[in-house]
């Protein structure tokens, strides 16, 4: 399934005079997305045009990265891209280690208690510090918020979109 996309950034303005862009990460793996040598597709906002492109320089920059792609090296050849985004088909995708998911992957799922009460569907990620919390919607009520800890997630199945969750007490 080559044609899912993925955003790994945004190209934000451009750098100096050589071609260089100051690229918004919207990825977890910036360090090798914007590595030299990396490849990845830029697309105007409306996904009607699309230009393969490889690294040819980055840095980090203020929460952002300022990228040298290998085709363009003057302002005057990168201005026309400004806004457009920076995205990886799904083959391009990091592999995870065990226990670790794309937000993706668990935006959606049902959650269901260890005592099989459907408790809601994940509506988000939140990454306040220590460890992730997803934000459970169930079909009335407020939001349960998940923290995604050894104790409370049992078991996350990304086939069939099921979270299987320990209610620890006081948690709802």
């Amino acid at each position: 399934m080559a044609n899912e996309w993925f955003t790994v950034g945004t190209i934000a303005n451009t750098h100096g005079l050589k071609g260089e862009l100051k690229i918004v990460s919207q990825t977890d793996f910036p360090e090798q997305r914007f590595s030299p040598g990396s490849r990845m597709t830029m697309m105007d906002p409306e996904l009607t045009k699309q230009i393969e492109v490889e690294v040819a320089t980055s840095r980090n920059m203020k929460n952002t990265y300022i990228v040298k792609f290998s085709a363009w090296n003057d302002i005057n050849e990168v201005e026309k891209y400004k806004g457009w985004l920076l995205k990886i088909n799904k083959d391009q995708r990091i592999n995870l280690s065990e226990h670790e998911f794309y937000y993706n992957e668990i935006v959606g799922c049902t959650v269901v208690s260890d005592e099989g009460e459907e408790l809601g569907v994940i509506q988000e990620i939140l990454s306040p510090g220590a460890n992730d919390v997803w934000v459970v919607q169930p079909s009335t009520g407020k939001a349960i918020y998940i923290p995604y800890i050894e104790d409370v997630v049992k078991h996350v199945d990304i086939q069939n979109k099921r979270v299987i969750v320990y209610i620890l007490e006081g948690l709802i």
